[in-house]
């Protein structure tokens, strides 16, 4: 469960500024969501999770999927008295999958249509 909720989604063409050194050339940003201090970017070739570290959050891992290594993902809505959203993504290797929670501010319905958009493909 997450302990703010303060989950949002970031204009992609700020997230393509705030991230631009993280970034291939020609590489889009379509879509950012906010999760407390950690950041999830959808591009048009890869999915980048920044993962703030720490007390102060200096320390930052940055971790990069191109969509082809997905093997598959579920998300898990919101319910009555648990108000957190779960994503999880498995990627192909590993048996344990990479999970994020989102808060009610955020609509996992959209994050899983985005993501579909580009796993697809």
């Amino acid at each position: 469960m997450a302990l703010f909720g303060n989950a949002h989604t970031i204009n992609p063409a700020t997230a393509q500024q705030d991230y631009e050194r993280l970034l291939g050339q020609g590489e889009q940003v379509h879509a950012a969501f906010l999760l407390i201090r950690d950041t999830i970017l959808f591009t048009d070739r890869r999915l980048i999770l920044v993962d703030k570290q720490g007390i102060t959050g200096k320390k930052t891992e940055y971790h990069s999927v191109p969509y082809r290594s997905i093997t598959h993902f579920a998300v898990e809505t919101a319910g009555t008295f648990d108000l957190d959203a779960e994503l999880k993504i498995w990627i192909s290797g590993s048996a344990t999958p990479l999970q994020k929670t989102f808060t009610k501010g955020v609509d996992i319905y959209e994050v899983q249509a985005i993501l579909t958009q580009f796993v697809a493909r």
